[in-house]
């Protein structure tokens, strides 16, 4: 479901330790990875409303929440699932969307994407262009050369691009971004709560 962050740990583990607790409150993941380089480790969990394509402040507060109670006990147990100190970012994927799930390149048809290869594909180590669908693991983008065919177990990360067709797709979604919150795992709960007050 979720392209692995292939560079700084793998995170498929920790997406399904995260799913059932995102299901729970009624999200969709749709990303989860770890970002900031060793001088700012920070676990990016995206999720949405299926619904609305969004996520409120509230909902990052609960999803963080139960973040927390999941790590909390692992962490007491000396199993935490990530290794020294890092943040948490509980966000909603915005307009510019990363593309992370088969169904992704079904529900975005006709919008465009930009898409980077794992391994090149001829000299070609990324396309941009009109995303035309999704067929098994094949995905079909228009570009100005013609179609292309691109291989779901070869992107190593894909994007929509911000164009006026895809804001008035996603209207009213704001075109300012995603709402977003970062806990510092090491607070306590009720230090959280306090922190999630100040946020809002």
């Amino acid at each position: 479901m979720h392209f692995p962050e292939r560079l700084l740990t793998d995170v498929t583990a920790i997406a399904a330790l995260i799913e059932p607790a995102a299901t729970a409150l009624g999200l969709d993941l749709v990303r989860v990875v770890m970002i900031g380089g060793k001088s700012d480790p920070t676990l990016q969990v995206m999720a949405e409303r299926p619904d609305t394509r969004q996520l409120t402040i509230d909902d990052c507060a609960d999803l963080s929440r139960a973040i927390s109670e999941i790590f909390d006990p692992l962490e007491e147990a000396g199993r935490d699932p990530i290794d020294g100190a890092y943040r948490l970012e509980v966000s909603s994927p915005g307009i510019d969307r990363p593309l992370t799930r088969h169904k992704d390149f079904a529900d975005w048809a006709g919008h465009e994407a930009r898409i980077k290869f794992v391994a090149p594909v001829g000299t070609a180590k990324q396309v941009s262009g009109i995303v035309e669908g999704i067929d098994g693991d094949t995905i079909r983008i228009t570009t100005p050369k013609g179609e292309q065919l691109v291989e779901f177990a070869n992107i190593a990360s894909a994007k929509l691009l911000l164009t006026d067709a895809l804001i008035n797709a996603t209207a009213p979604l704001s075109t300012e971004g995603a709402d977003n919150i970062e806990v510092d795992p090491s607070l306590t709960e009720d230090e959280m709560a306090e922190t999630l007050s100040k946020e809002g």
